[in-house]
C-alpha cells in the first residue's frame, strides 16, 4: 500500500540540505529527443476514448482517457492503474507528471498523477491544445517546466477513435536522467512510522517543494533569484508548520505547491541570469582581448615608424659626410645645392593609411548598395528612405527585412556610427526611432546608432506643393566613422605651400 511508506525515511533524505550534490544545472546537460503519436482531436466531435500504455520502465502500467474538443477548450478525464511508486527510478523522483506535447515538440505540464494506496491515480484537466500527443513522466517535484526522460507512460490511439484522427510524429526534448540528484546521508534510517494516505499526501507536497528549492538553489538561485528563492523558502516553512500541526491537508498542499511553484520561478530567473553573467563576461574578455591586439599593434607600429626615421637620418647623415668629403678633395668643383629633404616615413605612413580608409570606404559603399542605393556625401555613406517606405509611422515589412540584414551586415563593421534622421512634417520622430529601433534588434549596439528629427527645418525642395511635400518626408541613414575616414571617394585632399 502506499499509504505504508516510511514517512520518517523520506524525512531523513529530503530534510537534509547538506546531501545535495551541486551537479549539472539542467538545462546545461545534453537532451534525449523522443517522438510520441499526436492527435488533431475534432472541435466538438463528441467524446473520444484513447489508451495508455507503460513503457520498459514500467510495463505493467496503463490507462484510459476521455478526451473532448469544446469551445475554447480540450477536456481530458483519465484514469490510471497499477502506478508504482516513482522513487524506484530513483529517490530524486517523487511524483508522476501528465504531458501534452504538440506536433512542433513543445511539451505542456497538464497536471500531477498522484496515486492511491491503490496505485490507481484520476487526473480531470483541460488545456488550450487542440492537435497533441500525451505522457507520462516521473519528476522530483510537480512543477518542472520540461520532462525528463524517465517516460513510464505513453497515449495509444484505439482503432474506434472518433473524430478525425491525424497521428503525428512529434519529436520532442528531455532532461536525462541525472538532471536532478543528490547524495543521501549515511546512516539515515531505512523505515519509519506509517502514515495515513492524508499525511502521505501532504509530506510528498512538502517532499517536492523540497526538491525544487534545493535543485533552484544548487543552479545559482541564491545568486541571480534570491528574493523570489526567500519567498519559496517562506512558503515551504509556512507548510512545514501546518503539516506539524496536522492543519487539513488542502491549505497545506496549497502552501507546499506554491513553493514548488516560486522555487522553478526561481530556477528558471537563475538559469536566465547565468547565461546572461556568462554572455557579458565572454564579451568582456573579447573587449579586453582587442584592447591588448590594438595597443600591440600600435606599439609595433610606432616602432616601425621610429626605426624608419632613425634609418633616414643616418642615410641623410652619410650623404652629407659624403658629400663634404668630396668637397675638400676638389676645393675648385663647385659645391652642389643640397638635394630636398626625403619625405619623412611618417608622412609616407599617414598616406597608407588614407588609402587603407579610402579602400574600406569604397568597399563599404559597394556592399550597402546591395541593400539600399547608397550616395558618398562628405557626411559619410548615406541612405535615403523615401516616405513610400513607411506606413504611417511604421516601416514597410519588406524595408524593415531589408534594413535589418543591413544592420546585420555594419553590425560585423567595427569603429562605425550610424546616424538616423528623420524629415518632414510629421511621422519624423517616429519613423527615425522605428528604423533605429529595427536595427538595434538587428545587432547594432544602442552606444553606435542615433536618432534625431529635424522636421521641417532641412528640406531638399520648397514645400509650397504636396509633391514637393512628400519629397521632403524621409529619413536619412548616415553611416561614418574612423575606419572608413572622412574623405568621400570622389574627393581628394589639397597641400598648402
Amino acid at each position: 500500500m502506499r499509504a505504508q511508506l516510511s514517512a520518517l525515511a523520506m524525512l531523513a533524505i529530503f530534510h537534509t540540505g547538506a546531501g545535495w550534490c551541486q551537479s549539472v544545472p539542467i538545462y546545461q546537460v545534453t537532451v534525449v529527443e523522443r517522438t510520441v503519436k499526436a492527435v488533431n482531436y475534432q472541435y466538438r466531435g463528441g467524446p473520444t476514448q484513447i489508451d495508455f500504455a507503460g513503457t520498459v520502465l514500467m510495463p505493467q502500467a496503463k490507462g484510459q482517457a476521455i478526451v473532448e474538443s469544446k469551445k475554447g477548450r480540450t477536456a481530458i478525464d483519465v484514469k490510471f492503474s497499477r502506478v508504482e511508486a516513482p522513487g524506484r527510478f530513483g529517490p530524486e523522483y517523487l511524483t508522476y507528471v501528465l504531458w501534452a506535447i504538440t506536433p512542433e515538440g513543445h511539451a505542456k505540464n497538464l497536471g500531477e498523477v498522484l496515486a492511491n494506496s491503490g496505485d490507481n491515480a484520476h487526473l480531470t484537466v483541460t488545456t488550450d491544445l487542440q492537435a497533441f500527443g500525451m505522457i507520462v513522466t516521473a519528476e522530483p517535484y510537480s512543477a518542472v517546466r520540461q520532462p525528463s526522460d524517465v517516460v513510464v507512460m505513453e497515449n495509444v490511439v484505439r482503432p474506434d477513435t472518433i473524430g478525425r484522427i491525424e497521428p503525428i510524429q512529434a519529436k520532442y526534448e528531455l532532461l536525462p536522467r541525472g538532471s536532478y540528484t543528490y547524495t543521501r546521508p549515511e546512516g539515515a534510517p531505512a523505515e519509519g512510522p506509517k502514515v495515513s494516505m492524508d499525511r502521505y499526501e501532504s509530506l510528498v507536497e512538502i517532499y517536492q517543494a523540497q526538491n525544487a528549492i534545493q535543485i533552484a538553489r544548487s543552479q545559482g538561485a541564491d545568486k541571480y533569484a534570491a528574493d523570489t528563492l526567500s519567498k519559496a523558502e517562506n512558503l515551504l516553512s509556512q507548510a512545514r508548520e501546518m503539516e506539524q500541526h496536522r492543519a487539513g491537508r488542502s491549505s497545506v498542499v496549497t502552501l507546499a505547491r506554491q513553493a514548488a511553484q516560486t522555487a522553478e520561478d526561481a530556477r528558471m530567473i537563475a538559469r536566465q541570469g547565468a547565461r546572461d553573467a556568462e554572455l557579458a563576461q565572454t564579451r568582456e574578455a573579447l573587449a579586453q582581448e582587442k584592447l591588448r591586439r590594438e595597443a600591440a599593434e600600435h606599439t609595433a607600429r610606432e616602432a616601425q615608424i621610429q626605426a624608419s626615421e632613425q634609418r633616414a637620418d643616418l642615410a641623410q647623415e652619410r650623404a652629407q659626410r659624403e658629400q663634404a668629403e668630396a668637397a675638400a678633395a676638389a676645393p675648385n668643383t663647385p659645391v652642389p645645392e643640397p638635394p630636398p629633404p626625403p619625405v619623412r616615413p611618417v608622412e609616407r605612413a599617414d598616406r597608407q593609411i588614407d588609402a587603407r580608409k579610402t579602400e574600406n570606404r569604397a568597399q563599404l559603399l559597394q556592399r550597402m548598395n546591395t541593400y539600399f542605393t547608397t550616395k558618398d556625401t562628405p557626411r559619410g555613406l548615406m541612405i535615403t528612405l523615401q516616405d513610400r517606405d513607411f506606413r504611417g509611422p511604421a516601416i514597410d515589412p519588406a524595408i524593415s527585412a531589408r534594413l535589418a540584414n543591413l544592420a546585420s551586415m555594419l553590425a560585423g563593421q567595427p569603429g562605425l556610427r550610424i546616424e538616423v534622421d528623420g524629415h518632414g512634417e510629421q511621422y519624423a520622430t517616429e519613423r527615425a526611432g522605428q528604423v533605429r529601433d529595427t536595427m538595434l534588434q538587428a545587432g547594432l549596439s544602442s552606444s553606435v546608432v542615433t536618432a534625431q528629427s529635424f522636421g521641417t527645418s532641412r528640406p531638399l525642395v520648397s514645400n509650397t506643393t504636396a509633391a514637393n511635400r512628400e519629397e521632403n518626408r524621409r529619413v536619412e541613414i548616415v553611416v561614418s566613422g574612423d575606419p572608413i575616414g572622412s574623405l568621400a571617394t570622389w574627393d581628394r585632399t589639397y597641400p598648402i605651400h
